[in-house]
């Protein structure tokens, strides 16, 4: 295959993974009208329509779909002997990418890397938040955070945190106007501040615990966001109560700007894992990466 084809093939998996021109573009460093060029160009050579395109939307006809599900492996495999080949270096070097949620990201992500990168400046890492079920593989993403009971069984999971327990809160102006709940149930009659789950559409349903009986509510209110700093804010406004890991709302529960309330209903979450597909040759500097995050208890 010449240099040209491959060229085209990789520009062509890039827009099916953005779902767009201009996205993809942007990615590549190319222009919109150059990227088109290069997919009618493919489409010509093949004889086949590849994309199906709208003034809103790109996707991929059947002939793409298939042909991305061939390519997507090859290049990942590509990537990877590529990087490896940063172990002829003096220095560990490379991009990695991450898909994680931004908990993880604030309390673990980012003061490991802050210990991690002045040490290895030729490594670049790229973190994007999402509490999307993100395949990893498809997306070309390196590696995912989620937490211990969310990673596949034919994912290598590294714990990178520890357990913690969740908090159900709101502000002492919210409770001038409502009951305090003393059961799950009661939350039915609250505003509740929701999480925008991306994979489903779907809300995040509301897990608690106690003696063993566990219980997922389904809760609704006026405001639904896909960032927890939001849900936060919006709490402490005194907009409704919301659920968030124990140590976001310490501070605030301290200080009297948010009230805890079914503290014995609240269960500890397995912590969080770093999640990747088994390689045979992990690339070295997503090796340090790994054991730089890796979680060796308090």
């Amino acid at each position: 295959m010449r240099r040209e084809e491959m060229a085209d093939l990789t520009a062509f998996v890039v827009v099916v993974e953005e779902r767009s021109f201009t996205k993809a573009a942007a990615k590549l460093g190319l222009s919109q009208s150059a990227l088109s060029q290069i997919v009618r160009r493919l489409e010509a050579r093949l004889g086949l329509r590849l994309l199906t395109r709208t003034t809103r939307s790109v996707a991929p006809t059947e002939a793409g779909d298939r042909l991305v599900q061939t390519l997507a492996p090859a290049l990942e495999n590509l990537d990877a002997s590529v990087a490896a080949l940063s172990a002829l270096r003096d220095k560990p070097a490379g991009t990695i990418r991450i898909t994680s949620v931004e908990h993880a990201s604030d309390t673990i992500l980012a003061p490991a890397l802050a210990r991690f990168l002045p040490d290895y400046p030729d490594i670049r890492v790229e973190i994007t938040n999402d509490y999307g079920l993100t395949d990893i593989v498809t997306e070309r993403y390196d590696a995912g955070v989620r937490l211990g009971e969310q990673v596949d069984k034919d994912m290598i999971g590294v714990r990178i945190g520890p357990d913690f327990r969740m908090a159900l809160v709101g502000a002492p102006s919210y409770f001038t106007r409502q009951k305090r709940p003393r059961t799950p149930h009661d939350l039915t009659a609250h505003a509740c501040i929701n999480l925008r789950l991306p994979t489903t559409g779907g809300l995040w349903t509301w897990p608690f615990a106690k003696d063993g009986h566990e219980l997922k509510v389904r809760v609704d209110g006026p405001l639904v966001f896909n960032t927890v700093t939001l849900i936060l804010g919006m709490a402490v406004a005194g907009l409704g109560l919301a659920y968030v890991a124990e140590d976001l709302v310490q501070a605030h529960v301290a200080d009297g700007r948010l009230v805890r309330v079914l503290d014995d209903w609240s269960p500890p979450v397995p912590g969080y894992h770093l999640y990747y597909p088994s390689r045979r040759q992990p690339a070295p500097a997503f090796a340090l990466l790994v054991d730089a995050l890796r979680y060796r208890g308090a």
